[in-house]
């Protein structure tokens, strides 16, 4: 297992949310993280001990939040505030979404600006190390204030309640914070709000959709190279200079990978030449790299984001240095929504690509030779007909998945939070829409296999060629109905083992 991710004062990497999120890799929290998160709370008794109300530590929130709270029941308030916010409904959430709200939450508590207590950020640190992962439901977070409800179930399971899973066995979360060894959390002020009022939850799915992207962007580069030979296309549009005369830093990666794809391939050198009567390609072969390098683009503005996001300090109020604690909009999801939303344009953009190329090597009037839908019998056997149907029929949900969440918003907690962000929402679309591009690029890996056979006993180049053998050693029999995780999951471990830079 690797070293355990340190949290301190300095900012947490993508690849760390990443580790602990998905590859159960442990937290520690660094000696600096300690000393400060103790003075904040220092302040924070300080100021409980005031007669004069202080919001969030004195008082209650939101719409509530001109009532003040004598000492008596601030324990109680705290509590209170967490069981009332675990509203959440509706399915589970993925256990690698938990345990990224937790790291991250985890994180904004460690940089000493939430007040909250030592002993309660080590609670929480053990939580993550010990691999419990509360029950977090779909449905509850508009992304305003933050994911309130799913960091209000992670922050109920802190204190010893709700339920909670571990090694994916439902257990309740006493029975499991007493088997870890970990003592439930006794909320004290401020606290409370402190564990249910950040950006976690979007600001995790962000960082896991923008990682995947990255390598989904690398296999639409591998199966549209695929396509153009298989379609006898011509590589010549991607050649650096050309590429150079629109300097897109995601384009001019495409096409260099493409181009470095295609270098040795037989096939395209059989039909270059003065004879060859193929002058332009298909938009959706030819710009290829035009479309992937947009989509790079994007992600690479959404990780600009995330790793803004991963520098901040995300709670309301906060203490700063000198000791006041002031209330802020700081947990508005709107930097995160908008990048969200914005991912899913290119995700259902680069599928329908992708579509388009599957499409051209199934239609005889335009696939240059190949068999109808690339059938071993036409007639007979449909061949890649329908796995094109499944493509299509994806390709419509990812276009119905890029319609903005973060453009709707509705009023809540009696118009005090009268513009709310809808980043959760964002980001649980975006997960379907890669979910949705995998398949997609599956399908199109398949059938662009399946026609490169077909071309032999023309040569496919060298990259082409160790994908399609990958898929022969994952894919039994000649259809291609099946679930196709296994194709993509060839396809990148291709590209990882350095066949495609």
């Amino acid at each position: 297992m690797a070293e355990p991710v340190a949290l301190g004062l300095t900012p947490i990497s993508r690849a760390d949310v990443v580790a602990v999120a998905r590859d159960g890799v442990g937290v520690r929290l660094t000696d600096e993280a300690l000393r400060a998160v103790a003075q904040s709370r220092e302040h924070i008794e300080r100021l409980a001990s005031r007669p004069e109300p202080t919001y969030g530590v004195s008082t209650g929130f939101g719409a509530l939040a001109v009532r003040h709270i004598p000492p008596a029941r601030r324990t109680a308030l705290q509590h209170a505030v967490v069981r009332s916010h675990a509203a959440g409904a509706g399915p589970e959430v993925e256990a690698e979404v938990v345990r990224g709200l937790m790291l991250l939450r985890l994180r904004t508590l460690a940089m000493g600006h939430s007040g909250v207590k030592p002993s309660t950020v080590e609670a929480l640190a053990g939580m993550i190390n010990a691999g419990i992962v509360p029950v977090v439901r779909e449905y509850g977070s508009l992304g305003c204030s933050g994911d309130l409800a799913p960091l209000s179930s992670i922050a109920l399971a802190l204190t010893g309640e709700g339920d909670v899973r571990v090694d994916g066995v439902l257990r309740p979360a006493a029975e499991a914070l007493r088997q870890a060894g970990i003592t439930p959390v006794e909320l004290a002020e401020k606290e409370g709000l402190a564990l249910i009022n950040g950006t976690d939850g979007m600001l995790g799915m962000l960082i896991m959709a923008v990682a995947d992207l990255r390598g989904l962007i690398r296999v639409a580069d591998l199966t549209a190279a695929m396509s153009v030979e298989a379609l006898l296309g011509t590589d010549r549009v991607f050649q650096a200079e050309l590429h150079a005369l629109r300097p897109h830093p995601g384009q001019g990666e495409s096409a260099r990978r493409m181009a470095e794809i295609l270098a040795d391939s037989e096939i395209v050198a059989s039909h270059r030449g003065p004879d060859c009567t193929r002058v332009q390609d298909a938009y959706s072969l030819r710009c290829s790299p035009q479309v992937h390098g947009a989509a790079l683009d994007t992600i690479a503005h959404a990780e600009l984001v995330a790793d803004r996001e991963l520098a901040s300090a995300v709670d309301n109020p906060v203490v700063l240095a000198d000791g006041r604690v002031e209330s802020n909009g700081n947990f508005h999801g709107a930097p995160i929504a908008y990048v969200l939303d914005f991912l899913a344009i290119p995700v259902a953009d680069v599928a329908s690509m992708a579509e388009r190329r599957t499409d051209r090597m199934l239609d005889v009037a335009r696939s240059h030779g190949l068999p109808a839908f690339l059938a071993d019998d036409p007639g007979v056997d449909s061949g890649h007909m329908i796995a094109h149907y499944t493509q299509a029929a994806v390709v419509a949900e990812l276009k119905r998945l890029a319609v903005p969440a973060s453009v709707d918003s509705i009023p809540t907690s009696a118009m005090q939070e009268d513009h709310v962000s809808m980043g959760w929402a964002a980001a649980r679309k975006l997960r379907k829409a890669v979910d949705g591009l995998t398949t997609v690029l599956a399908i199109e890996l398949l059938t662009a296999a399946r026609a490169l056979d077909l071309r032999a006993p023309l040569k496919p180049a060298t990259a082409t060629a160790a994908a399609v053998a990958a898929l022969r050693t994952r894919v039994p029999g000649p259809g291609p109905d099946r679930h196709l995780a296994p194709e993509i999951a060839a396809a990148e471990e291709l590209i990882r083992s350095g066949g495609i830079k």
